[in-house]
């Protein structure tokens, strides 16, 4: 780094900060419009982005229609994180933290809310009865594999894709201090892979749900193309795990919901009407840049 930052004795919040995120970013909570959230017809009313934190929740929920359970019929909204509509009034009455995804739960005679996406994950697998082992030590396996991907989650996205694609200049050490906490996180992917075939056990569950949507992301090129810089391709366990979750009907629908392809999903004839066919090939190609 060519300049030496000495902290303050008392930090203050730069307003032009720069970065891709500096228009929305603030030191607080709360909301900033009073603007109220559309509702649909179905049991859950999911308020998301189709990035990877969001993709979590819509591939649980097309999950769970293509095992047959038609009572998780949802409606997927967009929130249009980079134009402030987290910080909407009715967002910030189902999630104080402004972050996707959010969910309203009218299935039952009392609606409620949950937040954050490993909470969903385990509210909805709970209730159906479906991707979560029932009894011990299977159980705490799958629990501990998905709490590792929401711990590990800020690393990579906040960690190493802020620093290497959205921040508003490039400094080696950030870079680096990320790039070798993400290749470890894939290391430690890899060698439990080596010794099952989904992360917790013999089984697809919410803990596969959880980590896909962050390290098949990378693996395909997220981030301008990281999976060169990260050499990604060498955790071969990863990439096997990887191209099996890819060819899942669920989840290739679940990757569309609340994307520039398909921003709002109101049933399942909505994915009859996204233009680019390609998206739901069985083998999920990588961009040439992102």
């Amino acid at each position: 780094m060519s300049d030496v930052y000495m902290p303050p004795r008392v930090w203050t919040n730069e307003a032009d900060n720069g970065g891709q995120f500096s228009a929305i970013n603030r030191p607080t909570a709360g909301a900033r419009e009073d603007k109220e959230l559309p509702l649909g017809e179905h049991p859950f009313q999911l308020y998301s982005l189709g990035t990877p934190n969001g993709v979590k929740v819509t591939v649980m929920f097309e999950e769970l229609l293509e095992a047959g359970f038609s009572e998780a019929e949802y409606d997927a909204w967009q929130i249009r994180i980079f134009a402030g509509d987290q910080f909407w009034s009715g967002f910030v009455d189902l999630n104080p933290n402004s972050k996707i995804p959010a969910l309203l739960d009218r299935s039952g005679p009392e609606a409620f809310r949950v937040f954050e996406s490993g909470a969903i994950l385990l509210h909805l697998a709970e209730k159906f009865d479906y991707l979560l082992p029932k009894t011990n030590p299977a159980r705490a396996e799958c629990l501990s594999w998905l709490m590792w991907q929401m711990g590990s989650a800020p690393f990579i996205g906040g960690g190493f894709g802020h620093f290497y694609v959205y921040a508003p200049e490039r400094y080696e050490y950030p870079i680096n201090r990320y790039a070798m906490e993400t290749k470890r996180l894939f290391d430690v992917a890899d060698r439990q892979l080596a010794k099952t075939e989904y992360l917790a056990c013999a089984d697809y569950t919410v803990a596969d749900i959880a980590a896909y949507t962050w390290l098949g992301n990378l693996f395909h090129g997220a981030y301008n193309r990281c999976d060169v810089f990260l050499s990604l391709d060498e955790y071969e366990n990863v990439a096997r795990w990887v191209r099996a979750i890819d060819r899942r009907p669920a989840a290739i629908r679940g990757r569309l919901v609340n994307t520039q392809a398909m921003p709002e999903r109101h049933s399942a004839a909505d994915f009859d009407k996204v233009e680019d066919r390609s998206l739901f090939d069985p083998v999920r190609t990588r961009p040439d840049a992102l």
